[in-house]
């Protein structure tokens, strides 16, 4: 009987190391697949960086918008514990600084990029309420382009040649689209501006 009872005991202690050691398994692929993923064919999505130094984080990242050529991505990223807006260059596959743009307690979001990456457009909280921005990556000016506008605004964007942007307000009651002509000049296409050396972005 106790020979029998040992017997027993063995073969339930090994059942129970086996599924300990497949859903120890299970769980590490998991983990693995949810960091690291599978690209199908097709993508070319960066997989997540531990140190938040590329285009994806392990923070949420979001509201993308290329250049023109496809070369520069923007988007939004909570990643340094603010939402803020970044840029990615698809070719040299890092961040690319963008001076004088964040600031550690102000919410950027909704950002759009000119043709040849120069201009960039956002949403900010900077003067306690929503206000559309103009980001010269060139000159690193940043412009309030709705202080004359009553009301809430979202959702802006910028033509190719820099010169035109629209976005949404609802100054009248509801919701409408206002247009912002920054004027001939402002359709030049300069040379876009190196940024030699990667960064979060602030």
């Amino acid at each position: 009987m106790l020979t029998d009872s040992l017997t027993r005991l063995r073969q339930q202690n090994g059942i129970l190391f086996s599924l300990t050691r497949w859903s120890g398994g299970l769980c590490l692929a998991g983990l693995s697949l949810l960091l690291f993923g599978c690209t199908p064919e097709g993508f070319r999505t960066p997989q997540p960086n531990l140190t938040n130094s590329g285009l994806n984080s392990i923070f949420p990242d979001g509201e993308p918008a290329f250049s023109g050529d496809g070369r520069y991505l923007v988007f939004s990223s909570a990643r340094s514990g603010s939402q803020d807006i970044f840029l990615y260059d698809t070719q040299e596959r890092r961040l690319v600084e963008l001076p004088g743009l964040n600031s550690s307690d102000v919410a950027t979001t909704s950002p759009d990029i000119s043709a040849d990456g120069r201009y960039i457009v956002y949403v900010s909280n900077a003067l306690g309420k929503s206000e559309i921005f103009l980001y010269d990556r060139q000159t690193r000016n940043v412009q309030n382009i709705s202080s004359r506008v009553a009301g809430d605004v979202r959702n802006p964007t910028i033509s190719g040649d820099g010169r035109f942007i629209a976005f949404e307000s609802n100054g009248q009651g509801q919701w409408h689209i206002e247009i912002f002509d920054r004027g001939p000049a402002a359709s030049t296409r300069p040379t876009t501006p190196s940024s030699p050396n990667p960064s979060s972005g602030s």
